[in-house]
């Protein structure tokens, strides 16, 4: 199946991840767990890698690779690190904001420090009281002459603490006409970070809190015209968000099922491999049909958004799809792993950690259940997929 979507170019890029993963990466994570807060060092050394420009054009600077080498690049991280897999696919959602509505002058200025790894960009849209209902936001942006003052607070943002330009939605206006993106550098005067707070998994990334205090931005920050706001964070969402989680969540769950398959060949009962046993086989054969159905879902509409096509529903349903059957097999690996799966000498428990963590992020199972009844019932409003097309588009692959 990988060779009908995928090419020599894909196959490269995930050789050449899953080595560095499993150098560079690796040997952190007991470091990672054991800290439990962002690690800034190995952000630093996975962005120089050039990969969280893996769909800026290279006229900027970037891969030019596309939507689904982007997915192989976020899987593979994600395999060894569901948070450093995090980490990339957060940056590059923050980089959609640029490359969806940004101006001539800020894609010029900021999408070649993305690519070469200078610059992580978040998207910060959620707000403490409003939760998925973004237009209960209140964090708000007046114009005041040649800037915008902001004030208010967003909540789980991906790459909170070690992120360089924040793209944030604030409301300028009532209404969801009322609401504006505006691109904030983090050493901006009335701009700072809530505290870490510990979370049950992910440890290395940071997803936390943005604080705007009276925070003067210049109107050249601005993403698009006021009224864009609510265009930009769900396009956003949509299009790289679904996407980029898909992804965590299918490298995850190749990890689940190569530590339980490794697990069930170790461990010995009744004097033959554990995975002899038939209640056991049955399992894994279970894991393993999940798994590739979960990647055919997952390459086939990231497939779709390289060739510019019509894929908004196949987005929700790779996230839907990736998400409840990496849970299902993390909670299947647990029964076979059985008392030796909840201790930390073995990293099942930790996948099954982490997995829950991509549940809410760009919609829950429910909102994607919702839109895709909505696609059923020939009630969906429109699709970002084929408005934003031409900057969607994968390039063409340069000839060797």
């Amino acid at each position: 199946m990988d060779g009908y979507f995928t090419s020599q170019l894909h196959d490269r890029l995930r050789e050449a991840v899953r080595a560095f993963a499993e150098r560079e990466v690796r040997p952190r994570i007991p470091e990672m767990e054991k800290s439990r807060t962002v690690h800034h060092e190995l952000s630093r050394r996975i962005a120089e890698q050039g990969w969280l420009g893996a769909t800026v054009g290279r006229e900027y600077g970037g891969m030019g690779a596309g939507h689904l080498a982007k997915t192989v690049i976020i899987e593979e991280l994600s395999r060894v690190s569901g948070a450093m897999g995090a980490m990339v696919q957060a940056s590059q959602l923050g980089t959609a904001k640029i490359v969806h509505f940004g101006s001539d002058e800020q894609r010029k200025t900021w999408l070649p420090a993305v690519a070469a790894g200078t610059c992580l960009p978040t998207i910060a849209v959620t707000e403490p009281e409003s939760g998925g209902h973004v237009l209960g936001m209140t964090a708000s942006a007046v114009r005041d002459g040649d800037d915008y003052v902001l004030n208010g607070r967003k909540v789980y943002v991906g790459n909170s603490h070690v992120g360089d330009l924040h793209g944030v939605v604030v409301r300028t206006g009532p209404g969801s006409k009322g609401l504006t993106a505006f691109l904030v550098e983090s050493d901006r005067p009335g701009f700072r970070t809530g505290p870490q707070q510990p979370a049950m998994g992910l440890h290395g990334f940071s997803f936390g809190e943005l604080i705007f205090e009276d925070c003067r931005v210049p109107a050249a920050n601005r993403l698009g015209e006021e009224g864009d706001g609510l265009a930009v964070a769900y396009s956003s969402s949509v299009l790289y968000g679904r996407a980029n989680l898909t992804a965590v969540s299918l490298g995850i769950h190749q990890a689940i099922l190569e530590e339980t398959t490794r697990f069930a060949s170790e461990r010995v009962r009744y004097g033959r491999p554990l995975h002899e046993l038939p209640s056991v086989k049955l399992k894994l054969g279970q894991m393993q049909s999940r798994l590739m159905t979960a990647r055919l879902a997952a390459y086939h509409a990231v497939h779709l958004l390289d060739r510019g096509l019509d894929c908004d529903a196949e987005l929700m349903n790779a996230k839907l799809i990736n998400v409840e059957s990496a849970l299902d097999s993390a909670r299947t690996a647990m029964e076979i792993h059985a008392g030796a799966g909840l201790f930390t000498d073995r990293p099942i428990e930790r996948y099954l950690r982490d997995a829950h963590h991509i549940f809410a992020p760009a919609g829950t199972s429910d909102v994607q259940l919702l839109r895709l009844a909505e696609v059923a019932l020939g009630t969906a409003k429109g699709s970002w997929s084929e408005r934003l097309a031409d900057v969607v588009r994968a390039e063409p692959v340069p000839a060797g």
